[in-house]
């Protein structure tokens, strides 16, 4: 446990990290959403393997409900994630001297609702890609969910600022970028959008943990003609 929680701390400090330093100024602009989905695509590569790279409350919460994460894991992974964000937001700050920002002005319904199907999205491909049977050993993950947050930020982050993630939500705030009374929108709309997801995925059994009715024939054909030694 004492090892993946190390890896969940690395990487959501990168990944708020990151976001302090593109967003903060002076910033990368355009560029910022491709630098943030790039940074949480490689600590996705990175970890995923130890920890499952969650790097976000609200995947770790979806993760938990599709029945692929325990609930000592959840509460540990959500410690850690929220506290390295806060940590990152802290350094952020440091690094760009404290330059003082104006909050962004995010408007209730929009925001809670942009939050919402984003993080709804991110979830969704990550329960998809990363935890079902179908797509196991795949290598494209980390690129799927790195861009879902590219294509989620360039859409939205006019609105809400495109956390889809509690620890970047915190560590927006600590850093100025949204303001304390923003923080509400952001776990609302998060943690909605991660049980709507997990409970979609399993109510359509997406996991695909059965064979299909063509795979169970077919292996028992096989099974068959092993049989008879044909």
């Amino acid at each position: 446990m004492a090892r993946k929680l190390a890896v969940e701390a690395i990487g959501t400090f990168l990944l708020v990290l990151t976001v302090g330093m593109v967003v903060l100024e002076p910033g990368a602009g355009a560029l910022a959403p491709l630098a943030i989905g790039s940074a949480l695509m490689i600590m996705v590569y990175a970890g995923g393997h130890i920890s499952g790279g969650h790097y976000n409350p609200a995947v770790t919460l979806g993760v938990t409900l599709r029945g692929k994460a325990t609930v000592a894991e959840l509460l540990g992974y959500t410690l850690v994630q929220l506290g390295a964000g806060v940590a990152a937001a802290f350094v952020a700050l440091y690094l760009k001297g404290g330059r003082a920002v104006v909050p962004l002005d995010i408007p209730t319904g929009p925001g809670l609702l942009a939050e919402f199907i984003f993080t709804f999205a991110l979830v969704y491909v990550i329960l998809n890609v990363a935890t079902s049977r179908g797509t196991e050993g795949n290598s494209y993950f980390g690129l799927a969910i790195g861009f879902t947050v590219v294509v989620g930020a360039s859409a939205v982050g006019g609105i809400s600022g495109g956390a889809f993630n509690p620890a970047v939500a915190f560590g927006v705030v600590v850093m100025g970028i949204a303001a304390p009374s923003a923080l509400w929108i952001y776990l609302v709309a998060q943690i909605t959008g991660a049980v709507a997801a997990a409970l979609l995925y399993v109510s359509l059994d997406l996991g695909l943990d059965k064979p299909t009715t063509a795979t169970a024939v077919e292996q028992a054909e096989l099974r068959g003609a092993a049989d008879t030694g044909a």
